[in-house]
């Protein structure tokens, strides 16, 4: 019979839970060394994406507080990873964008990243990586569905 922690030492939720706490961990160990927080690198890569952007609206995009914001692209900006300007569409707002520097660090912190995560799965054969990458796509789009009502 298993004891109680035991138990909970075998549900999926807490096995999957410990292994993303590894590889997130194995992730920021890695992209430290471009000298970057995994928060800054979600910022850097999404004023990457949607810049540029007004400050206000990368946030909301993040779900990251405007205090945060503004201290995670400071930090960015003394860096020289973004630039924050007037919004030419308004004035009152800041709009961020990437730097070549910035790409640079992005495209570093990519390849960084993907040697993260070949160590988090280097226990497990080729196969079964692509397995679990599908099985926890899988997952991921279950969660991320919207939900049905009854008459569907």
């Amino acid at each position: 019979m298993r004891t109680p922690l035991q138990h909970i030492q075998s549900l999926p939720s807490w096995l999957v839970g410990r292994v993303a706490t590894r590889g997130r961990a194995l992730v920021a160990d890695a992209i430290s060394a471009e000298g970057l927080k995994l928060m800054q690198h979600a910022v850097l890569a999404a004023t990457a994406e949607y810049g540029p952007i007004a400050q206000a609206d990368l946030g909301r995009r993040l779900a990251v507080d405007p205090k945060d914001m503004v201290g995670m692209l400071n930090h960015l900006q003394k860096e020289g990873l973004v630039l924050r300007a007037p919004d030419p569409c308004d004035g009152r707002k800041n709009a961020v964008t990437v730097t070549p520097k910035g790409a640079a660090v992005l495209a570093r912190c990519a390849a960084l990243a993907e040697s993260a995560n070949a160590e988090l799965l280097a226990p497990l054969a080729p196969a079964e990586q692509r397995q679990l990458m599908a099985l926890l796509a899988r997952l991921h789009e279950a969660g991320a569905a919207p939900a049905r009502s009854d008459g569907e």
